[in-house]
């Protein structure tokens, strides 16, 4: 996979090309790069200046470093994480996310709720409780949730009135009903309610709402999924960086530097060399959040027999380079210089619908190279 997005950015433009070959070339290399992301076209920016959620931007600085490159694997559960913001903008704890931005082919793996728990009302006399019980409910019927068969419980706690911060709570299989039945999604209803199950009017605990309150504290539902895509069966590990100053290629890049240049290049000794991706260049910098570009890296030089351990050839390299060596069978070349080891990298961007979306996508950086 990445062998393909290097080739694609590297010869997207000819040598000599005429006005229409380069528009040609171009579009064809950006929908192949679309391809790797996974995506058929590319998101439009938002309309307005939109601030993503605090959650997901910490959550990618947690599982990645400044470039998108994966310092963290396994903490993902799946490869994509995506928030949704509630669309009723109610005080009357009612809340409704649209997921028809869910592809059909995503597990959904864990869904989570996002209450922001603001500070309580205050009242004239002391408190005779530290605690209250809050549940959450499937709404079945929307016109009438309190009926019998009208809701279905899903999640409940109790929860302190001394202090406010984010509540989260589990309703995975609501959110897999309404992937699976579209019409199903009658959205979710909150109640708060004394230790003795007693309703409180007014209640003495009381969640942000989209309306009313900053675009930090909005609800928010986030789905761990898992689309199935994975990359080459070659090792990853977490990327350990590097001080490397990046050779920048974008897609209207050509080869540069004389031929006897680049046949000098071909005869130094395998190794690993930088390549700069920047997705401004490309265009794609009003929908990607993070990161602004990333250092692909590539791989380049001989593989000369004999073959030493500094070139970990695979021991199939080895005897073919043997074999070229001594010219024991004609037709066969030396081994490739080619990654052996490729890390994965995150995008937060924005999707179609303008919610934010966290996704890892493997092998998309060469972590070393070695003669195969």
């Amino acid at each position: 996979m990445l062998g393909t997005v290097l080739l694609l950015l590297a010869l997207a433009k000819p040598v000599c090309p005429s006005p229409t070959g380069v528009a040609s070339r171009r579009a064809e290399a950006l929908k192949r790069l679309l391809e790797v992301f996974g995506m058929e076209d590319p998101p439009p920016p938002p309309a307005h200046f939109k601030q993503p959620p605090q959650y997901m931007v910490d959550l990618f600085n947690t599982v990645a470093n400044a470039d998108g490159v994966t310092k963290n694997p396994g903490i993902l559960e799946g490869n994509t994480v995506r928030s949704f913001l509630d669309k009723t903008h109610d005080e009357k704890m009612r809340f409704l996310f649209v997921l028809s931005s869910v592809a059909k082919n995503e597990k959904i793996l864990t869904a989570e709720l996002h209450l922001f728990r603001l500070w309580p009302r205050a009242t004239d006399g002391p408190r005779r409780h530290h605690f209250c019980q809050v549940s959450i409910y499937q709404v079945l019927q929307r016109s009438e949730p309190d009926a019998p068969g009208g809701k279905k419980l899903l999640a409940a706690r109790l929860v302190s009135l001394q202090s406010s911060g984010w509540e989260v709570f589990a309703i995975t299989q609501a959110v897999r009903d309404w992937t699976e039945d579209e019409s199903s999604n009658q959205g979710l209803l909150v109640t708060v309610q004394g230790l003795g199950g007693s309703p409180q009017d007014p209640p003495p605990l009381q969640f942000a709402s989209g309306r009313d309150h900053h675009e930090s504290k909005k609800p928010m539902l986030v789905l761990f999924t898992d689309d199935g895509r994975r990359g080459a069966s070659l090792p990853t590990a977490s990327f350990p960086g590097g001080s490397h100053t990046p050779q920048h290629v974008s897609l209207g890049a050509t080869p540069s530097g004389p031929r006897s240049t680049r046949s000098l290049d071909r005869l130094q000794p395998c190794r690993r060399h930088p390549l700069s991706v920047d997705f401004e260049e490309i265009g794609w910098s009003g929908w990607i959040i993070s990161p602004r570009g990333y250092n692909a890296y590539h791989c380049k030089g001989s593989c000369p027999f004999p073959l030493g351990e500094n070139m970990r050839p695979t021991n199939h390299a080895t005897v073919q380079s043997i074999i070229n060596a001594l010219k024991l069978s004609e037709g066969v070349s030396s081994p490739c210089c080619v990654p052996d080891k490729l890390y994965s990298i995150n995008l937060l961007y924005f999707d179609d619908d303008e919610n934010v979306v966290l996704k890892q996508y493997d092998d998309m950086v060469a972590g070393s190279c070695g003669c195969h």
